[in-house]
């Protein structure tokens, strides 16, 4: 067998019976909007229409049954709510934990070198 170097990626996400919950993308949407005050400029940054990430955030929050997001003056800029800031820091330990977990897994069971995911390492086929 040649050398190998995996990359391990995750996709986790909670959904209801009432839909989609929460995922990566949603806590990233959250996480711009408290540091860039508004919830267009997340969108953007994210690529994504003001719609389509108002339609997340609502569906989001219908299904938790409060706000995580919340005007933050006259200006109609955003702030998580304490609620939203809980939410996130709870999906990103739960996220960690099972990245962690699977990287251990991975590596026990696999006989090739495999590495976490870092948004920083080259792409496969990139040059370094």
């Amino acid at each position: 067998m040649r050398q190998i170097e995996a990359v391990q990626r995750l996709h986790l996400w909670l959904e209801t019976r009432d839909g989609m919950m929460l995922g990566l993308g949603r806590i990233q949407l959250l996480e711009l909007v408290e540091e860039l005050g508004s919830l267009n400029k997340a969108a953007a940054a994210m690529g994504m229409s003001y719609r389509a990430a108002w339609g997340r955030m609502k569906q989001t929050e219908t299904v938790i049954g409060d706000p995580l997001v919340e005007r933050s003056g006259p200006k109609k800029g955003f702030r998580l709510t304490p609620l939203g800031h809980e939410i996130v820091r709870q999906f990103r330990a739960w996220h960690q934990d099972v990245e962690n977990y699977a990287l251990a897994r991975a590596r026990d069971i696999f006989s090739w070198k495999t590495e976490a995911f870092s948004k920083d390492a080259p792409k496969a086929g990139a040059p370094d």
